[in-house]
């Protein structure tokens, strides 16, 4: 089970971190990925990397303002995120596979789902 935490109103520009605790993540062999859907709309990649971190993948939308990144000891996931813009307000979930996917930015291919938080930008 995951547990997303972070979220909230944030100005224009601002930052903020999310955190996913993933203790259900006791292998290297997992992919873990961030997700968002704003009202109205699907839910959409955001972030995604294999435990191992050989290396993260982004959505053209995050790609230079967010980073991912994970502490292996604590069995968290990060989403750092920077210069944030009105349209990154949105429901923000952690999600973990069991074994790489190909399709990482894919919904579908995660298992494991958090419930979500909140992130909104606005002045």
């Amino acid at each position: 089970q995951l547990q997303a935490s972070g979220g909230g109103l944030v100005q224009p520009g601002g930052s903020v971190r999310l955190s996913c605790e993933a203790p259900g993540v006791t292998t290297n062999d997992y992919g873990m990925g961030w997700f968002r859907q704003a009202p109205g709309k699907e839910r959409e990649f955001v972030a995604a990397f294999r435990w191992s971190m050989r290396r993260p993948y982004y959505s053209d939308s995050t790609k230079g303002r967010f980073t991912i990144s994970r502490d292996n000891a604590k069995r968290r996931v990060f989403l750092q995120m920077n210069n944030l813009k009105a349209e990154d307000t949105a429901v923000y979930y952690c999600a973990a596979r069991y074994g790489w996917s190909v399709a990482y930015y894919d919904p579908s291919q995660y298992a494991t789902w958090g419930q979500g938080t909140l992130v909104t930008v606005s002045s």
